[in-house]
């Protein structure tokens, strides 16, 4: 009975040493299946400010995540921080999976289709964000377009199907011949035809509807948002189809 202590530290530590390991990794399945690493969990090669060259300071990795560290928020966006977007503009149909964590109230997201162009100062004026959130900044308000994997100001998830904060979520986006589809957790949380008249008449009743993807054009870059709060990602991989 003396061992058993022993041998559940032991199991405790294995089971630490195994996660660790398969974080910001791709399993034999996956790279035959043509996916790619966007994060190694060391650094940020491969990624840049939106509008700029270099990553801010803030923006840090920490246990093989992407922390944006903002231990005192002031304002939407954290000194020495900023927008953060993939090198690659991405063309044609693909696949997304990322994980994510918020601390209390924080508020970020994930962006698709970003055009990095002088027009558009901000990443929020040209990218679809995916909402990454604490959903109880909005316990007891109306339904709105802004908690988590809801489609910022243009379309609401299924399914509340987050977890709180300070627990990771999975994200899995898909775009392929028109069809955008999300799942949250494993859960089916948005289904849009983008070719369809309610996708349009949802981007024209949004924020986005001076943005390409008014015009139909699902290109660009993905981002993570900095909202001026604490947030993490992680095991963030592309398939392109």
């Amino acid at each position: 009975m003396r061992k058993f202590p022993h041998l559940f530290c032991f199991l405790i530590l294995l089971s630490f040493q195994v996660n660790s390991q398969s974080l910001n990794t791709l399993s034999a399945q996956e790279k035959k299946e043509g996916w790619k690493l966007l994060f190694d969990g060391k650094d940020y090669k491969g990624w840049h400010s939106y509008g700029a060259k270099e990553v801010g300071p803030a923006w840090i990795v920490e246990q093989g995540a992407i922390k944006l560290n903002v231990p005192e928020r002031a304002g939407n966006k954290a000194k020495g921080g900023g927008d953060i977007v993939i090198d690659e503009a991405i063309n044609g149909d693909f696949e997304f999976k990322a994980e994510w964590k918020v601390s209390k109230y924080a508020n970020s997201g994930i962006f698709f289709f970003v055009k990095e162009l002088p027009q558009y100062k901000n990443m929020h004026d040209t990218g679809l964000e995916l909402q990454v959130i604490d959903d109880k900044i909005y316990e007891g308000a109306k339904e709105n377009t802004h908690r988590a994997s809801d489609f910022f100001s243009v379309a609401n998830a299924r399914l509340r199907e987050g977890n709180p904060e300070g627990e990771w979520n999975q994200i899995h986006f898909i775009i392929q011949k028109n069809k955008l589809t999300v799942y949250q957790n494993g859960f089916m949380v948005q289904e849009h035809d983008l070719a369809g008249a309610d996708w349009k008449q949802r981007i024209a009743g949004s924020g986005l509807k001076a943005a390409p993807i008014a015009k139909g054009s699902f290109t660009g870059r993905i981002g993570l948002q900095d909202w001026g709060s604490t947030v993490w990602y992680r095991n963030i991989k592309l398939k392109k189809l």
